[in-house]
């Protein structure tokens, strides 16, 4: 049987099923029909149907999804593989993927849904047509879901073992706990996928659809709530994206770095190559001897054994020292840094170990050190905060704003074009 008359054949048995949809005029147009055709399957009401009709349908969704193309999440480079710049190629079970949810072969999808968890619009929608009227069937006995909450159902037809329906809020202005709820529907479906032992989730941007949660804020709802669970759990977590658009921070933010950034570049980068000149030709005339010259040593010098003994403490003490003073964990330290356990076994191991620049950053941020702090912690790997240099500025305007959050500086990060955080 051909395509078309495979999905002739479907329509009119179930047409037939139902009295009220005599009236339905049959399209010619074989896309049409095949949007009937879905439509008329994800309202059917459970119930037994023929072999030839459930064989018939599980041909027709297998060619729909081979059509659209199975994508294995092997085959999804987890964000450390894409950008293999200094430190992020150990931030390496989380990514950011732009298309079709349904076509994930994960162990679980979630499924952004409305409070009867029978089908609507949107991703909804989609993963309802895609994985057939059994999903349909095995969530009429849920007996819906709470906003906030998740439930857990087969995956059917979709590539997706199972898929996790949550239900996120309504977009009400912001003051009438959306936040909270939205957070809750996160956490409440990692904690299923979990309890289920899935290895691989993918998610969507819950309530940034038709319920109106702006898209900026959903994002970093959905990027510090994965974040803070991964601290604790290992799971390999895909954050599916529609909208091009959702992969910017706030405008506000954005903003504000860029005028933060102004403000501080050097005029190095902005000057003529002749002023440069001058302004070098200048700082570098000696200044009067005693303005300029180091002070002279008031006590014996050291042996060379003696001055090596008197060494300032390093990069690798003072790190540890900061864990043991913040009361956290090493590994509470290190994913919160976004750092792989096996570079934090090297830096503890080896006193003398030298980080690099991302990486000794990430640890600040992960202690949450004050800018003094941070710039001494830079300082015992051997760097210092540049102006010259916009990673630099960036990194230093959140620790000036007291933003810890890494996932958000790697955004504003990858939004200028810097590397990310990280080792």
């Amino acid at each position: 049987m051909i395509r078309e008359e495979r999905v002739d054949s479907l329509i009119r048995y179930l047409k037939n099923e139902n009295d009220g949809y005599a009236s339905i005029r049959e399209p010619i147009n074989y896309d049409e029909k095949r949007r009937l055709l879905r439509s008329l399957m994800n309202v059917r009401w459970p119930g037994e149907a023929s072999e030839e009709f459930m064989t018939g349908q599980d041909e027709f969704l297998t060619e729909e999804a081979e059509e659209k193309g199975i994508v294995d999440y092997e085959d999804i480079p987890v964000i450390g593989d894409i950008y293999t710049c200094i430190g992020i190629k150990n931030m390496d079970r989380i990514s950011l993927w732009r298309g079709d949810i349904t076509r994930l072969r994960a162990d679980a999808i979630v499924n952004a849904a409305n409070q009867s968890l029978l089908g609507g619009g949107g991703v909804d929608g989609a993963i309802h047509r895609a994985a057939g009227p059994g999903l349909l069937a095995e969530c009429r006995t849920l007996g819906g879901c709470k906003t906030g909450q998740a439930k857990i159902t087969k995956g059917y037809r979709l590539p997706a073992k199972f898929v996790i329906h949550t239900v996120g809020p309504i977009w009400r202005g912001g003051s009438h706990g959306e936040r909270e709820l939205l957070v809750s529907a996160y956490h409440s479906s990692l904690e299923l996928a979990l309890g289920n032992h899935c290895e691989t989730v993918a998610l969507p941007l819950i309530s940034s659809g038709v319920y109106g949660y702006p898209k900026d804020q959903a994002l970093k709802v959905a990027v510090d709530t994965i974040g803070d669970f991964l601290l604790a759990h290992d799971m390999t977590v895909y954050l599916v994206i529609f909208d091009r658009t959702a992969y910017t921070i706030g405008g506000k933010l954005f903003a504000d770095i860029a005028a933060y950034i102004d403000d501080r570049y050097v005029d190095a980068h902005t000057d003529s190559r002749e002023t440069q000149r001058r302004r070098m030709a200048v700082t570098s005339m000696p200044m009067e001897e005693e303005e300029w010259m180091p002070a002279p040593c008031t006590s014996a010098p050291f042996g060379l054994d003696e001055a090596l003994s008197k060494m300032d403490e390093s990069f690798s003490q003072m790190l540890l020292r900061k864990i043991d003073e913040c009361g956290m964990t090493d590994a509470q330290c290190y994913k919160k840094a976004n750092i792989d356990r096996k570079l934090f076994s090297k830096i503890r191991s080896d006193v003398h170990y030298k980080p690099s620049k991302p990486t000794a950053m990430a640890f600040a941020i992960a202690l949450e050190l004050p800018l003094e702090e941070a710039r001494e912690m830079l300082g015992k790997a051997g760097f210092a905060f540049s102006h010259a240099s916009k990673f630099d500025i960036i990194v230093e305007y959140f620790i000036a704003h007291r933003n810890y959050n890494i996932f958000e500086i790697n955004e504003a990060l990858f939004a200028f074009d810097q590397s990310l955080l990280g080792g």
